[in-house]
């Protein structure tokens, strides 16, 4: 199905400060897409070292890879910095080794692939969102899972992503329910394809352990619309707290003054990661 054609291992992070980690780059196959993209398997510090052989991890999928780790492939040239921010935070002991795979977009099919529904804005009549579910756990995590020693079960695996790239994550939780135990929203466009993303949370009850969940107050920079998203934000949070989330599995962050971009979600990305896999304290 998919040829694993490049495993080439590249530095991830600063070298002058903690260890950073291993990013590996596989060029994916999908026959569900009919297309070809790469998948960024960020491994932690120790991952190759004999004595953790017999190890496996939590795993963590975020969309757009091309914007997690690198700024030459970034958008606007600013990644997210997620292997120095994971290195960071496992060397701190606030969250344990884990692996993160950025799933790279389709360039410029990803609106059609990140939209299960329609859109007026962005133009997709032909959305082929609603096979990102099987794209991600038929196709991705088996090739993942067969490359790497990953930890299985909900309370090990992690989706997230931003702008559009959320929104589809949000999607795959419902459509596929007790897969995903760690979600990351970040400035999610719940607004998108009349709000039916975000309707269908109303009735949904079998939400991830834990949620994380950013918006900016000036994602557009037209005031009428901030408020909006901001409130489709607070919506979602109602629904979520409706369905039983306290504050030990949610944690809705509405950042004052930030903007919709690949600088905000970085400066955020550690909390969200932490609180997403935070090594539970013992009493």
């Amino acid at each position: 199905m998919e040829e694993d054609v490049s495993s080439q291992a590249i530095s991830a992070g600063n070298a002058a400060s903690a260890p950073a980690g291993e990013l590996r780059l596989h060029e994916f196959q999908s026959r569900i897409f009919r297309n070809t993209r790469m998948l960024r398997v960020w491994l932690p510090p120790g991952y190759g070292d004999r004595e953790n052989e017999g190890r496996r991890y939590p795993v963590f999928y975020l969309n757009d890879g091309q914007n997690l780790f690198d700024p030459a492939t970034a958008y606007i040239g600013v990644d997210w910095q997620a292997g120095e921010t994971a290195a960071r935070l496992i060397g701190e002991g606030k969250v344990p080794p884990l692996i993160i795979v950025g799933i790279d977009n389709a360039q410029k099919d990803r609106p059609k692939e990140y939209l299960p529904y329609r859109s007026m804005y962005p133009p997709v009549l032909r959305p082929q969102g609603k096979r990102y579910p099987d794209f991600l756990l038929d196709e991705v995590m088996p090739f993942i899972e067969q490359r790497y020693r990953i930890v299985r079960g909900p309370e090990n695996t992690g989706l997230g992503g931003s702008s559009l790239g959320a929104i589809i994550s949000l999607f795959t939780v419902m459509d596929r329910p007790g897969i995903i135990g760690r979600l990351l929203l970040e400035s999610p466009s719940l607004f998108i394809s009349n709000r039916q993303v975000l309707k269908s949370s109303g009735g949904f009850r079998q939400w991830p352990a834990r949620v994380f969940i950013a918006m900016g107050t000036k994602e557009s920079g037209n005031p009428d619309r901030d408020r909006q998203v901001v409130e489709d934000v607070r919506q979602l949070e109602h629904d979520l707290r409706r369905s039983g989330l306290g504050d030990d599995r949610l944690l809705v962050k509405i950042d004052e003054g930030a903007t919709h971009n690949e600088r905000e979600w970085a400066k955020r990305f550690p909390e969200a990661l932490e609180f997403l896999f935070a090594i539970p304290q013992s009493s």
